[in-house]
């Protein structure tokens, strides 16, 4: 499977924070500014960073989690260590080990006895065997 890759032209038009939050230039405040007025540059230059709607567009684009400027940062979640992840493994493997344990398959119920529910019940399914023959002829 190939990687997925970033987009490059979003990258280039922001700046990520170390706490996730994505900051960026608003529009019209490059050149051509003699015209406006004060308060609207003023307005250009206050809030930088993008609202969460806006962050949460831009991480399907970069593949990483990011925040905007209202989410707490206690709201995105962490990538597990790596004994963290061990940990996890082993508990979901004993989770899944004990359901085995405990689960049969309830054949009396009218369930239809396949492959899988037997091999689950430890029952083997007899089948009727016909034997068909095929005429073959020589041309």
């Amino acid at each position: 499977m190939s990687k997925n890759k970033s987009h490059k032209s979003t990258l280039k038009r922001i700046r990520l924070t170390k706490t996730g939050k994505v900051r960026h230039s608003r529009t019209g405040g490059k050149h051509l500014r003699s015209h406006k007025s004060g308060k609207h540059l003023r307005r250009l230059r206050q809030d930088k960073f993008v609202s969460n709607a806006v962050a949460k567009r831009l991480e399907k684009l970069l593949f990483r989690r990011l925040r905007g400027r209202d989410q707490a940062r206690a709201s995105i979640k962490k990538s597990p260590s790596p004994e963290q992840s061990v940990a996890i493994k082993a508990e979901r493997a004993a989770a899944l080990a004990d359901a085995k344990a405990h689960a049969k398959p309830d054949l009396k119920a009218g369930k239809k006895l396949t492959k899988k529910v037997a091999k689950k019940a430890g029952v083997k399914k007899t089948t009727k065997k016909t034997s068909r023959t095929k005429k073959v002829t020589a041309a």
